[in-house]
């Protein structure tokens, strides 16, 4: 295929070139009647390119194929037999793989550090989840993908089961066993959902940690507007081998996603897939290169530890790392990652990618340049010199890993949907939770419908948003009630 076309774009520029008059959504009409004050900020590049799809950049049933072209671009650049873009993020695309796999009162494997998108798809579908727990690191008290054994030991616990989804990359960049992942799953007939979100770069790498097409997984979501070129929302769902049946995929997707796509996001993501098959290996051979300079000038620093691959593979942790995410400790600074990312932002106009307890992160991609790199080494530098500052961070009462796992009480669904009602968090040990309490980012549950909450992680929890953690999602952000199952 000739990657240097770009079927979006090239429509697009057609569509600008030939003067077309429409009679159809959006009411802006090219921008002519947008505010001039919102055209002044968002340009007028975004109205001019913002049209339909169809009856616009496309005939009124998409017969010249410009999508399709697209797709079968995107598929063909990463090695996937089939693509398809979304235009709703991953967490639509996502859902469109669970429900491609599994339905109503069925089950699937899912690793317990699953997204909070995950978690929605089970309630929305009423699948019924078989939890994997991941690999849980004691010493750092983070979270690493579950292994393949952990996965082949569920699949013999549920032999029912209709496939896998497991999430690798981490937020934190760990990866797990992919390759083996897939050949349990393929030896018990089910397929391997992977939500790689965190990995639309891998693919034009070879130093970069195995894609999950390579690794035979028969599902891939990606988020190319994390580590990719996409705007926001941008997201592509790949497909290989026979499995899934990729009609089928794509009527869940249908089922899901919006009638009214956007032209902006299709166009960057064609693009996208243009620019890393042209120039994604000299791209990340730069990108990789600066990113273990920045490790290293950071690790330099007083008070600072970035974690590398040591910290976090070998038995019973990941096993393999992203480098391009920089994960700095500040144990011995004494400051939680909370105040930190809080300080660079106030005092440097720097947005870190994560912050927990005890870690600050900043995710490097193809975009970035010593320019860049130098502000945050700049930023990090001056905030070890200012530590002793800071007011000593709020205590967080983190569970032993035993504790942190819920007894899943019931279906997730009938949790979310069924009578409930909000109790002060102090009486909730023993009730059924009816919400998702989600420390974001990472986007993870603590607590997610139909799991019985225990001391443990109330407290955690609890303790967590007194020392800056942000749980979006709770009916109470301030966690001073929670919402649960009613009793009958």
């Amino acid at each position: 295929m000739d990657h240097a076309r770009a079927p979006v774009l090239e429509a697009l520029a057609e569509y600008h070139a030939s003067g077309w008059i429409p009679f159809t959504p959006p009411g802006h009409k090219q921008g002519r009647g947008a505010d001039p004050r919102v055209r002044a900020v968002l340009g007028e590049g975004v109205f001019a390119s913002d049209v339909l799809a169809v009856s616009g950049l496309d005939d009124r049933a998409g017969g010249r194929g410009v999508l399709a072209r697209a797709e079968e671009l995107m598929a063909d650049g990463v090695g996937a037999e089939h693509t398809f873009f979304a235009t709703a993020g991953s967490s639509l695309s996502v859902k469109s793989a669970m429900l491609a796999v599994t339905g109503p009162h069925q089950q699937l494997v899912v690793g317990r550090d699953a997204h909070k998108s995950v978690v929605a798809g089970l309630v929305l579908a009423g699948i019924d989840p078989v939890w994997v727990e991941p690999n849980w690191d004691p010493v750092r008290h983070l979270a690493h993908p579950p292994s393949a054994a952990a996965v082949a030991d569920a699949l013999r616990r549920a032999p029912e089961a209709r496939g896998v989804l497991v999430s690798s990359p981490t937020p934190y960049g760990t990866c797990t066993e992919l390759a083996v992942i897939a050949r349990a799953c393929h030896e018990h007939g089910v397929p391997l959902i992977v939500d790689e979100a965190w990995g639309a770069h891998l693919p034009f790498h070879p130093d970069l940690p195995v894609w999950a097409m390579d690794a035979g997984a028969d599902v891939c979501v990606t988020s190319v507007h994390k580590m990719g070129s996409g705007l926001e929302q941008g997201s592509v769902f790949h497909l290989q081998g026979d499995r899934i049946d990729p009609k089928v995929l794509k009527s869940r997707e249908d089922l899901l996603g919006t009638t009214s796509p956007s032209v902006l996001l299709y166009a960057a993501l064609d693009g996208w897939r243009r620019q890393m098959v042209e120039h994604g290996k000299d791209l990340y051979d730069h990108a990789l290169g600066l990113a273990a300079r920045t490790r290293e000038r950071i690790d330099r620093m007083d008070g600072l530890r970035v974690e590398s691959r040591e910290d976090f593979c070998g038995p019973g942790l990941a096993a393999e790392l992203d480098p391009l995410q920089i994960v700095v400790d500040l144990t011995r600074l004494g400051i939680s990652g909370y105040q930190a990312a809080d300080w660079v932002r106030e005092h440097h106009r720097l947005n870190l990618h994560l912050a927990d307890h005890r870690r600050i992160a900043a995710q490097l991609t193809h975009a970035d340049t010593a320019h860049t790199t130098d502000a945050l080494t700049v930023a990090l530098l001056e905030l070890a010199g200012h530590a002793e500052e800071f007011r000593a961070p709020a205590p967080l009462e983190i569970p032993a890993p035993a504790d942190l796992r819920l007894e899943q009480a019931m279906p997730p669904r009938d949790a979310y949907f069924g009578p409930v009602e909000d109790i002060p968090w102090q009486r909730a040990a023993g009730r059924v939770a009816a919400e998702m309490l989600t420390p974001y980012p990472p986007g993870i549950p603590a607590a997610l419908p139909g799991e019985r909450f225990n001391t443990p992680v109330l407290e955690y929890l609890h303790t967590g948003v007194a020392a800056g953690m942000y749980v979006p999602d709770a009916a109470d952000p301030g966690l001073g009630t929670v919402r649960v199952v009613a009793l009958p």
